[in-house]
Protein backbone atom coordinates (compact mmCIF):
# COMPACT_ATOMS: atom_id res chain seq x y z
CA UNK A 1 0.00 0.00 0.00
CA UNK A 2 1.31 3.35 -0.93
CA UNK A 3 1.00 5.98 1.45
CA UNK A 4 -0.06 9.21 0.57
CA UNK A 5 1.51 12.23 2.06
CA UNK A 6 -0.99 14.83 3.60
CA UNK A 7 -0.48 18.53 1.78
CA UNK A 8 0.84 21.40 4.60
CA UNK A 9 -1.94 24.08 4.88
CA UNK A 10 -0.31 27.20 3.84
CA UNK A 11 0.37 30.05 6.42
CA UNK A 12 -1.56 32.38 4.70
CA UNK A 13 -4.60 29.89 4.89
CA UNK A 14 -3.61 29.15 8.62
CA UNK A 15 -3.67 33.27 9.79
CA UNK A 16 -6.43 33.94 8.31
CA UNK A 17 -9.23 35.19 10.75
CA UNK A 18 -6.47 35.80 13.35
CA UNK A 19 -6.77 39.80 14.20
CA UNK A 20 -2.67 41.06 12.47
CA UNK A 21 -2.44 37.87 9.99
CA UNK A 22 1.08 37.25 10.99
CA UNK A 23 2.44 41.03 10.70
CA UNK A 24 2.74 42.13 13.97
CA UNK A 25 0.34 44.89 15.46
CA UNK A 26 -2.94 45.84 14.16
CA UNK A 27 -1.67 48.60 12.39
CA UNK A 28 1.10 47.09 10.71
CA UNK A 29 0.62 45.97 7.39
CA UNK A 30 -1.90 47.79 5.90
CA UNK A 31 -0.72 49.38 2.61
CA UNK A 32 -0.74 52.74 4.32
CA UNK A 33 2.86 53.65 5.70
CA UNK A 34 3.61 54.46 9.19
CA UNK A 35 0.33 56.05 10.48
CA UNK A 36 2.96 59.01 12.06
CA UNK A 37 -0.12 60.55 13.55
CA UNK A 38 -2.92 62.85 12.63
CA UNK A 39 -2.97 66.46 11.45
CA UNK A 40 -0.17 68.69 12.72
CA UNK A 41 1.64 65.96 15.13
CA UNK A 42 4.82 65.39 15.17
CA UNK A 43 5.54 68.68 13.65
CA UNK A 44 7.54 70.09 16.66
CA UNK A 45 11.10 71.28 16.55
CA UNK A 46 12.89 68.44 16.55
CA UNK A 47 10.87 65.87 14.46
CA UNK A 48 12.28 64.46 10.95
CA UNK A 49 9.43 62.81 10.02
CA UNK A 50 7.42 65.32 8.34
CA UNK A 51 10.01 68.53 8.15
CA UNK A 52 10.62 68.15 4.72
CA UNK A 53 7.04 68.06 3.84
CA UNK A 54 6.14 71.04 6.23
CA UNK A 55 9.31 72.67 5.06
CA UNK A 56 7.77 72.77 2.03
CA UNK A 57 4.25 73.59 2.20
CA UNK A 58 4.40 75.88 5.44
CA UNK A 59 7.40 78.13 4.69
CA UNK A 60 7.99 79.99 8.35
CA UNK A 61 6.63 77.27 10.36
CA UNK A 62 10.39 76.77 12.45
CA UNK A 63 11.98 79.50 14.09
CA UNK A 64 11.47 82.37 16.32
CA UNK A 65 8.96 85.24 14.97
CA UNK A 66 9.05 88.26 17.23
CA UNK A 67 6.24 89.51 19.65
CA UNK A 68 3.85 91.69 18.83
CA UNK A 69 3.60 94.98 20.46
CA UNK A 70 1.18 96.32 22.73
CA UNK A 71 1.67 99.63 22.13
CA UNK A 72 -1.34 101.33 20.59
CA UNK A 73 -0.19 103.10 17.28
CA UNK A 74 -1.16 106.40 16.39
CA UNK A 75 -3.04 107.53 13.30
CA UNK A 76 -1.06 110.73 11.40
CA UNK A 77 -2.65 113.92 10.07
CA UNK A 78 -0.89 116.55 8.37
CA UNK A 79 -1.47 120.51 9.18
CA UNK A 80 -2.58 121.02 5.84
CA UNK A 81 -5.17 118.26 6.19
CA UNK A 82 -6.21 120.27 9.68
CA UNK A 83 -6.06 123.52 7.55
CA UNK A 84 -9.24 121.80 5.03
CA UNK A 85 -10.83 119.56 6.98
CA UNK A 86 -11.62 121.45 10.37
CA UNK A 87 -12.93 125.07 11.07
CA UNK A 88 -12.51 127.13 14.24
CA UNK A 89 -10.03 128.09 16.57
CA UNK A 90 -9.92 125.00 18.40
CA UNK A 91 -9.33 121.02 16.87
CA UNK A 92 -9.25 118.21 19.21
CA UNK A 93 -7.29 114.90 17.79
CA UNK A 94 -7.88 112.32 20.28
CA UNK A 95 -5.53 109.35 19.15
CA UNK A 96 -3.36 111.42 16.51
CA UNK A 97 0.11 112.76 15.53
CA UNK A 98 0.38 116.18 13.85
CA UNK A 99 3.00 116.27 10.64
CA UNK A 100 4.15 119.11 9.49
CA UNK A 101 3.31 118.93 5.71
CA UNK A 102 1.18 121.99 5.07
CA UNK A 103 1.08 125.47 6.25
CA UNK A 104 -1.06 126.69 8.92
CA UNK A 105 -2.65 130.14 7.43
CA UNK A 106 -4.83 131.04 10.50
CA UNK A 107 -3.92 130.88 14.45
CA UNK A 108 -5.14 127.21 15.83
CA UNK A 109 -5.45 125.77 18.87
CA UNK A 110 -4.47 121.85 17.96
CA UNK A 111 -5.17 119.26 21.53
CA UNK A 112 -3.16 115.90 20.17
CA UNK A 113 -1.31 112.64 21.67
CA UNK A 114 1.53 113.73 19.70
CA UNK A 115 3.36 116.37 17.14
CA UNK A 116 6.52 116.32 15.25
CA UNK A 117 9.21 119.03 16.15
CA UNK A 118 8.59 120.84 12.71
CA UNK A 119 4.74 120.69 13.03
CA UNK A 120 4.83 122.16 16.83
CA UNK A 121 6.93 125.23 15.31
CA UNK A 122 4.71 125.73 12.56
CA UNK A 123 1.68 125.78 14.79
CA UNK A 124 3.45 128.45 16.85
CA UNK A 125 4.74 130.11 14.11
CA UNK A 126 1.32 130.95 12.83
CA UNK A 127 -0.11 131.91 16.45
CA UNK A 128 -1.65 128.92 17.78
CA UNK A 129 -0.60 126.42 19.74
CA UNK A 130 0.14 122.62 20.72
CA UNK A 131 -1.22 120.88 23.81
CA UNK A 132 -0.31 117.08 24.20
CA UNK A 133 -3.23 115.27 25.57
CA UNK A 134 -1.98 111.60 27.06
CA UNK A 135 -3.40 108.50 26.77
CA UNK A 136 -3.09 107.61 30.23
CA UNK A 137 -4.45 110.69 31.80
CA UNK A 138 -7.72 110.04 29.39
CA UNK A 139 -8.69 106.09 31.00
CA UNK A 140 -7.89 107.62 34.54
CA UNK A 141 -10.33 109.80 34.27
CA UNK A 142 -13.08 106.98 32.88
CA UNK A 143 -12.40 104.74 36.13
CA UNK A 144 -15.26 104.47 38.23
CA UNK A 145 -14.68 105.18 41.93
CA UNK A 146 -14.01 102.52 44.37
CA UNK A 147 -16.47 101.13 46.38
CA UNK A 148 -15.08 100.72 50.26
CA UNK A 149 -15.62 97.65 51.49
CA UNK A 150 -17.56 97.53 54.59
CA UNK A 151 -15.76 95.44 57.54
CA UNK A 152 -18.03 93.39 59.80
CA UNK A 153 -16.42 92.40 62.97
CA UNK A 154 -17.48 89.07 64.92
CA UNK A 155 -18.21 90.60 68.12
CA UNK A 156 -20.69 93.30 66.71
CA UNK A 157 -22.67 91.10 65.10
CA UNK A 158 -26.02 90.25 66.02
CA UNK A 159 -28.84 87.30 65.37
Amino acid sequence: MKMIKARKRSKRSRLRGKRSCGYGARKKHRGKGSQRGSGMAGTGKMAGQRKLTVLKEMPGYFGKHGFKSRKKKLDVINLGDIEKKYEGKEVKLKGFKVLSRGQLKKPITIYANQFSKKAEKKIIASGGKAIKIGMKEEKKQKEKPKKEKIRKDKKNLTF
